[in-house]
């Protein structure tokens, strides 16, 4: 059996004393208490010692803790502020009302008569009262409370204890040298020979390494950077905006009618406040009423200016798309938007109120439908779905639509987003002439097939060892 020279020095010493601690033999070995238990652990993998760990956990009063210790808990010095009763009022203006006050009340101490805080005789002292003084001799509930109001920390201590075992008794009966061992061979060892005569140190080529984790970007992440890029490579402008819009770009300049569900409270998060209207609102209200001076017969009715100047959280990205198309009505236009977006949803394992949406606009005289899927096919190609088609679609504000679909191992054919051609009731009060292609999707749907997932909310939750364990690469694709 092979030892390292460490192994056979703690297993020399465990003959002596049967029993120790790495602190202890970390003196006699002159080496750090955790390299001790590091060779012990070798032994205990060849079945020559036994390493025990213990774990024991106290509770350490937090700074509040002692200061309420020696002054006395809010609830105590509230009690003791008054006689045998006082206006809620006037108990409101102690320094500790907001905490003491419900304590009081939770204990037994005070009852409440007629806005009045009425004593119920003797105040006892509480089980935390006295748990405050040593607080490890505190039972479960206590413990609990004085935990909750950050009144003690957990302080968690671990002991390792190293025993021999018979067979490491026998392997030590049997003659050990002491030989210094070579880990690693130098230049001139090797050209000279030297080597020949050394002591080698042994590795066995078996034995896993230990794993090292490495700083690294959330996987969610990476594939949003990952989407960028592709964006980027395919000659894209990339979008920035605000989280916080005026229904008008929101909904309006969309030719969403005021009077469609998406702006009710269920589907919309509306915000206090007022927006103003862009120069040119004038259009996008006629458009509404009466078609404009398109083709277009409008919704009708009378459109409400008040209604566009509502304030809301995005309820998609598209509003950045139209807003930079107002700006630029100009071709030619190849721009996209990752940005996050707000609806009121329930929250469960394919849905939650907040969510990433990616955005794309394409605006030339003669891009056409064709050049809209072969933009899409492309895309999804790159993020790693090699087999793409498309159905038609309906989308409010796109004529004609379509939604691309990826096919996916054990799923079939999967939805992964809608796209179309903008109407022209979105363009025309713009002055925008050419045809504008517009395509979007949910990341986090992307995410949840790319990484194998069946609930949305594993993508946002803080699981240090998922992240350790996610690769950065998938399929041959980082």
């Amino acid at each position: 059996m092979q030892l390292t020279l460490n192994e056979k020095r703690l297993l020399l010493e465990l003959v002596k004393t049967e029993t120790t601690t790495p602190e202890e033999m970390g003196t006699i070995l002159n080496r750090p208490s955790d390299s001790v238990v590091q060779y012990g652990g070798l032994l205990s993998q060849k079945g020559l010692a036994l390493v025990d760990r213990a774990v024991t956990t106290r509770l350490i009063l937090t700074g509040e803790g002692t200061q309420y210790l020696n002054e006395g808990l809010p609830e105590r010095q509230l009690y003791d502020s008054f006689s045998d009763s006082a206006p809620i009022a006037d108990l409101n203006k102690h320094p500790h009302s907001k905490i003491g006050l419900g304590w009081m009340k939770r204990l037994g101490w005070v009852k409440i008569e007629a806005g009045n805080v009425v004593k119920t005789g003797d105040a006892a002292p509480s089980p935390i009262e006295t748990c405050l003084k040593d607080p490890d001799t505190a039972p479960a509930d206590v413990k609990k409370d004085l935990l909750k109001r950050g009144l003690v920390t957990e302080e968690e201590s671990v002991r390792y204890t190293i025993s021999i075992t018979e067979e490491g008794k026998k392997i030590a009966a049997a003659g050990i040298t002491l030989n210094a061992e070579t880990g690693t061979l130098t230049a001139d060892q090797i050209s000279s020979g030297a080597w020949k005569d050394l002591s080698l140190r042994r590795y066995d080529i078996t034995k896993h390494p230990r794993p090292v984790w490495p700083g690294k970007i959330h996987p969610y992440q990476r594939m949003i950077d990952e989407m960028r890029r592709i964006l980027l490579d395919m000659g894209f402008t990339e979008l920035h905006g605000s989280i916080i819009q005026g229904a008008f770009w929101n909904f309006d300049a969309l030719f969403q009618p005021q009077d469609h569900p998406a702006r009710e409270m269920q589907d919309t998060f509306h915000l206090a406040g007022k927006q103003p209207l862009p120069k040119g609102w004038e259009k996008v209200r006629d458009m509404h009423e009466s078609g404009g001076g398109t083709s277009s017969t409008g919704w009708g009715g009378e459109w409400d200016p008040e209604k566009a100047k509502a304030t809301v959280l995005r309820t998609h990205t598209t509003c950045l798309s139209i807003r930079h198309l107002a700006a630029h009505p100009e071709p030619p236009v190849k721009a996209f938007c990752i940005g996050r977006v707000y609806r009121r949803e329930a929250i469960d394992p394919t849905h939650l109120p907040e969510f990433e949406q990616l955005e794309g606009i394409v605006m030339d005289t003669h891009v056409n439908f064709r050049n809209l899927l072969g933009f899409l096919k492309e895309f999804y190609v790159r993020m790693g779905f090699e087999s793409v088609r498309f159905r038609p679609g309906y989308f409010p504000y796109t004529e004609p639509s379509v939604e691309p679909e990826v096919y996916i191992d054990d799923l079939g054919w999967v939805e992964l987003g809608g796209a179309g051609i903008f109407r022209e009731e979105v363009t025309s009060p713009w002055g925008i002439t050419c045809p504008v292609l517009a395509w979007g999707l949910g990341v986090s749907r992307v995410a949840m097939l790319r990484m194998g997932l069946t609930d949305l909310r594993e993508l946002y939750q803080s699981d240090i060892d998922w992240i350790r364990n996610t690769p950065v690469v998938h399929g041959g694709r980082c």
